[in-house]
């Protein structure tokens, strides 16, 4: 018979830290030395990413594809400044999330300041859609939006930026943030509810 272990009830496992921010350290180190296989390398693991925020902030194929280019052209120019500090992937993320503001800045896009007029309450903001949505019709209705709506609704509930960074990154009030938000989820709600508007996607 085998003797069955003692198991010492006070002992806890060793949990394996995560360290995010040495994800991918060895390829960023031969990218910053210039290897253009490491470079490939890093474009690979997150161009499909990156161009799905790209797509999502701009709504537009042709000008996400163009913003995807420029991103990684700063990565590139710019790694020698990653310090690690955070994950490659979110050092990447902010770059390309500000190159798409840049672009809509340049386009004019125009961010209604709602928060003197702020009559949809926030509370609503976790309101559900009616019942069980397709993702992929979200994603569509998602283009139907306003740029400023669109382009708040992916920071907040895509990218996971809190109000108060985007209301930093847009140069808005976090009151203007929340309003924006709370309005592109009403009109999120109103396009998926709408058989119409579903019929043209």
């Amino acid at each position: 018979m085998i003797p069955k272990r003692k198991i010492n009830s006070t002992s806890k496992p060793e949990l394996k830290k995560l360290d995010y921010t040495s994800t991918h350290r060895e390829i960023v180190e031969e990218c910053k030395c210039g290897n253009r296989q490491a470079q490939f390398e890093l474009y690979r693991l997150y161009a499909k990413g990156m161009y799905n925020i790209c797509l999502r902030m701009v709504g537009r194929e042709n000008d996400a594809e163009d913003l995807l280019q420029n991103s990684f052209i700063d990565v590139f120019s710019k790694l020698h400044t990653f310090r690690y500090q955070s994950s490659i992937g979110a050092w990447i993320k902010r770059i390309v999330v500000n190159n798409c503001i840049n672009f809509l800045k340049r386009k004019r896009i125009f961010f209604e300041d709602l928060a003197s007029a702020y009559d949809y309450d926030v509370a609503h903001q976790e309101e559900d859609t009616g019942g069980t949505v397709n993702i992929d019709a979200i994603k569509r209705a998602l283009f139907k939006l306003p740029d400023g709506y669109r382009v708040v609704f992916s920071l907040y509930s895509l990218e996971g930026y809190d109000h108060k960074e985007i209301a930093q990154i847009l140069n808005v009030t976090e009151a203007t943030s929340k309003s924006q938000y709370s309005r592109a989820k009403k009109k999120l709600k109103e396009l998926l509810k709408n058989k119409s508007s579903m019929s043209n996607f």
